[in-house]
């Protein structure tokens, strides 16, 4: 068995644990509910515990004693981010009214999970209705993030992440509508997957803010994870990526990025090149002038939609997102469809991805910031506003592409993440470089 605690082994390595009899799921279930108790309180991960965890593990276990299939994530702790609806617990989203109502069924991803015998320890907190990039709210407070409490873990997968890298969970399910997989797990060491449009399906969730920019995707602390996470969700496993094509993008036109986060990046081209890829450094070949200029809007119209749907929510929302909200509900369909129609023409611009298997870039522009600050207010000695540092991330939301977050080492002891970028349908591509990645950083 391997030298690590359970709380720090990845899901693939308690399964093989689990197999040979050396441990057992009601094992690791109650030591992963330790590390919460003694650790949530700093890092405020959870928002929400559930109460049928150790009965899931017995349900796991018994299930192995009993010699019959068991599910690929049979007895494997994970935390669920709190805007997916999983049955017994509230979907809070950071809203207080929210936070009241207990949802009765999960919703269709969080479903495949329990269905492969995933057990549910909690809700990873999120900011009110996820469409921030630090998070905290006014009803659960700030998370922290697991290397320097005083900073953020990003947003808004920020639960999720303090969760799975302090080891109050193996794994976690998420959404990425803007770069809330992708950054979170970035900035805490982690594997993020955000999948192509489409490709997890989703229903019997909350309504969606974002029109179809948010998915559904895994964290872990594993490239092998991540896709047996994506396995389990979609059916689809990696694919051997041979030598690759590669557009590394460093720098978005004059946008700053931290030095730490460039030299990180500069390391990535070499090692790539090094595994026998070819990298060509260069721009990102898109103007993305006509969707930053819109992107607010979209949330802005989604919250106003959401909340004259369901005024309670709005009532007991924070000021911030009223005000987001009641600059939304004065948008017309006009605009709604001159946004619209900017997105479907940079979906159109990014078909075939220029002949590159892959784009590489940063996930994030800045380092962690204050855990009570929304933004960083300044990168690399220039100011910038609330998506400076959201710069690389958005883009793939608004084309739809698939999109990996892996670990690219550390910047005064913080880890940094980049992520690579690929056409539509690449997860297994993806997924299968991040493999021969997490192998040779094992090696």
């Amino acid at each position: 068995m391997s030298d690590l605690p359970v709380t720090k082994m990845d899901a693939t390595a308690l399964q093989a644990a689990y197999a040979d009899g050396r441990i057992d799921p009601v094992e690791v279930t109650r030591a992963h509910m330790d590390r919460i108790a003694a650790e949530n309180g700093r890092l405020n991960a959870y928002s929400t515990l559930s109460g049928t965890a150790l009965r899931e593990a017995r349900d796991a276990r018994q299930k192995l004693r009993a010699g019959g299939a068991a599910g690929p994530l049979n007895g494997v702790p994970v935390i669920i981010k709190d805007n997916l609806c999983a049955a017994g617990m509230p979907a809070a989203w950071g809203n207080a009214e929210l936070a009241q109502r207990v949802v009765e069924r999960d919703e269709v991803p969080v479903a495949a999970l329990r269905a492969a015998g995933a057990v549910i320890l909690g809700k990873g907190n999120t900011p009110e209705f996820a469409v921030d990039g630090y998070t905290d709210n006014i009803t659960f407070g700030p998370t922290r993030h697991p290397f320097d409490p005083a900073l953020t873990p990003g947003g808004s997968s920020g639960g999720v992440v303090a969760a799975v890298a302090s080891g109050m969970a193996v794994a976690g399910l998420a959404t990425d509508g803007g770069g809330s997989i992708r950054r979170p797990a970035g900035y805490t060491g982690l594997w993020g997957l955000k999948p192509g449009i489409g490709v997890v399906r989703r229903g019997g969730g909350l309504p969606q803010v974002l029109l179809d920019l948010e998915v559904v995707g895994p964290i872990a602390r594993s490239a092998r994870d991540l896709e047996l996470f994506h396995r389990v969700l979609t059916g689809q496993g990696a694919k051997a990526p041979g030598a690759c094509r590669i557009l590394a993008v460093g720098l978005l036109g004059d946008a700053p990025c931290d030095p730490l986060i460039r030299d990180s990046f500069a390391g990535m081209v070499n090692r790539f090149r090094a595994l026998g890829h070819e990298v060509v450094e260069g721009a990102l070949p898109l103007d993305l002038e006509p969707l930053n200029a819109v992107w607010s809007s979209i949330a802005e119209v989604g919250l106003a939609h959401l909340c004259r749907n369901d005024p309670a929510l709005l009532q007991h929302a924070a000021e911030k997102y009223r005000a987001m909200a009641r600059a939304g509900s004065k948008a017309n369909a006009v605009e709604l469809y001159e946004a619209m129609t900017r997105i479907f023409a940079l979906r159109e611009a990014v078909r075939g991805l220029w002949g590159y298997d892959a784009v590489l870039m940063p996930t994030a522009a800045a380092m962690p910031w204050p855990a009570d600050q929304a933004y960083p207010p300044m990168i690399d000695g220039q100011d910038v506003g609330p998506r400076g540092h959201a710069v690389y991330t958005g883009w793939v939301n608004a084309t739809g592409l698939p999109a990996l977050a892996f670990p690219a080492g550390r910047g005064n002891a913080l880890p940094i993440g980049m992520q690579l970028i690929g056409d539509t349908g690449a997860e297994p591509l993806l997924l299968g470089l991040a493999a021969t990645l997490d192998a040779e950083q094992r090696a």
